[in-house]
C-alpha cells in the first residue's frame, strides 16, 4: 500500500541489525510468493491503493502500475482503492478531490487495469469498511503507534500546522483497508513495512481474542516491490507534488520540455552509475525502462553523446512507451460517465463484501444490530 508518500532514504535512519535480518526474511518471502503466485494466483488477493492528490507518473507506472497489471494478468484477485478520506492525512484540505478521483481511474484503467476483474473503490464509499476502525484501534496501543517510524518520519514532514489524530492512526486505517476484503497479499515498499506489521497484529489479535485463535482475518504477507528508483527532472524523488514528475497523462510536448529541464551533472560521457551519478543514472534507467533494455546497455550506446543526447534518447524512449497509453487515456477521460460507472461498480462490489465482514466481526464480538436484539435492545 502506497497511501502515504514514502520518505526519502536520506531522510530514514540507518537499520539496525535486527531491522536488517528483518528486511531479508521479508526479501526471501517475497521470492517465494512470486513462485506461488505462478502455481496458484487464485489463492491470492491482493490490497493496494493511492491517495487522490494528483496525476500518476512513470514512478508511479513502473513502482506499482505495471506490478498490479502483471498480478491481475496471472489471476490474482485484485482490489484498488481510491484512498480519498486519506488525503487529510497531512494536508489541511483534501483539493480538486472529484477532478483527482476521476484521473485516478483513468489513469488505472490506461494503464492496463481490467475493472471487471478489478475492484476500484473510493474510500468514503464503503462506510462498513471504516466501521472496523473502532475495533481495530482497540486492538493496539498508544506506544506502539508512536513507536511507529513511518508515521513519525511522517509527521516531521508534514505539512500541516498541527498534525491530525488521522495522520497518527493511519496505520490503523490501512489495517481496516486491507483486511475488510480479507486481503493475504500487500505489495509494498521496504518503507510501508512498519504500517503492514500493525495491520499483521491486529488481525492476529483480533483472531486470538474473538475467533478462538482461527484465522478469521488472514495475515497478510508483504509482496515487496523491486522498484526501480527513478528521480524527478530535478534530481529529488519524484513527486505529484512537487513538479518534477513525467505523468502519464502528459502531452509528448510537456515530456520533453520537462526532460530537456532535467538535472545532469557536468561529466560529458554518460555512464550508469547510480552512486556516483545518480541524476544522469535516473534518466538513463528510464529510458532503458521505457525499451525494455538493460541501462548499462542504454548509457554505452549514448556515450560521448553527453547530456544533450540522453535527453533526447530520454524524451523519445518516454513519448513511444507512453503513446498507447495516452490514447487510451484520451478516451476514457472524453467520457467521465464511464469512469463513474466503473467506480460505481466497484463502490457496490466493495460495499457488499465490506458489510458482509462487519457483520461477521459483529457476531464474533456479540455486537450490532442483532447481537442488541437479542438483548432486548
Amino acid at each position: 500500500m502506497n497511501h502515504i508518500p514514502a520518505t526519502t532514504s536520506a531522510a530514514r535512519p540507518a537499520a539496525s541489525r535486527d531491522e536488517a535480518a528483518s528486511l531479508l526474511a521479508e526479501q526471501r518471502r517475497s521470492t517465494e510468493l512470486e513462485s506461488l503466485i505462478a502455481a496458484d494466483p487464485s489463492r491470492f488477493r491482493i490490497a493496494t491503493g493511492d491517495r487522490p492528490t494528483g496525476p500518476l507518473h512513470l514512478g508511479h507506472y513502473f513502482g506499482t502500475l505495471a506490478s498490479r497489471v502483471r498480478l491481475q494478468r496471472a489471476g490474482v484477485q485484485l482490489f484498488v482503492l481510491i484512498a480519498d478520506y486519506q488525503v487529510l492525512t497531512d494536508r489541511d484540505v483534501a483539493d480538486r478531490l472529484r477532478e483527482h478521483v476521476g484521473g485516478l481511474v483513468a489513469d488505472y484503467l490506461a494503464a492496463g487495469i481490467d475493472p471487471r476483474a478489478a475492484t476500484i473503490f473510493a474510500h468514503s464509499a464503503v462506510p462498513a469498511l471504516n466501521q472496523l476502525m473502532l475495533p481495530f484501534l482497540s486492538l493496539v496501543s498508544v506506544p506502539e503507534l508512536r513507536r511507529n517510524p513511518t508515521v513519525k518520519e511522517e509527521i516531521a514532514l508534514s505539512r500541516q500546522r498541527a498534525v491530525s489524530g488521522l495522520m497518527f492512526t493511519y496505520p490503523v486505517h490501512q489495517a481496516a483497508d486491507i483486511l475488510f476484503c480479507k486481503a493475504n497479499l500487500v505489495p509494498v515498499g521496504r518503507d510501508q513495512l512498519p504500517h503492514l506489521q500493525i495491520t499483521r497484529a491486529i488481525a492476529r489479535r483480533f483472531n486470538e481474542r474473538y475467533a478462538a485463535g482461527s484465522e478469521f482475518f488472514p495475515v497478510p504477507d508483504a509482496l515487496l516491490s523491486a522498484a526501480p528508483h527513478l528521480l524527478g527532472t530535478d534530481g529529488a524523488k519524484m513527486s505529484k507534488s512537487r513538479g518534477n514528475a513525467l505523468a502519464l497523462a502528459s502531452t509528448p510536448d510537456e515530456t520533453a520540455r520537462l526532460i530537456r529541464g532535467a538535472k545532469t551533472d557536468g561529466q560529458r560521457h554518460i555512464t550508469f552509475d547510480p552512486l556516483t551519478r545518480p541524476e544522469v543514472s535516473s534518466l538513463v534507467l528510464l529510458a532503458a525502462l521505457c525499451q525494455d533494455r538493460e541501462p548499462a546497455r542504454v548509457a554505452e550506446e549514448i556515450g560521448a553523446g553527453g547530456s544533450a543526447q540522453l535527453k533526447r534518447v530520454v524524451t523519445d524512449s518516454v513519448n513511444e512507451f507512453l503513446r498507447p497509453v495516452r490514447a487510451r487515456r484520451a478516451e476514457l477521460a472524453a467520457d467521465p460517465g464511464y469512469l463513474r460507472q466503473v467506480l460505481r461498480a466497484g463502490n457496490a462490489r466493495a460495499r457488499g463484501i465490506a458489510s458482509g465482514t462487519l457483520t461477521e466481526v459483529h457476531a464474533l464480538m456479540g455486537t450490532g444490530h442483532a447481537a442488541l436484539d437479542q438483548h432486548g435492545g
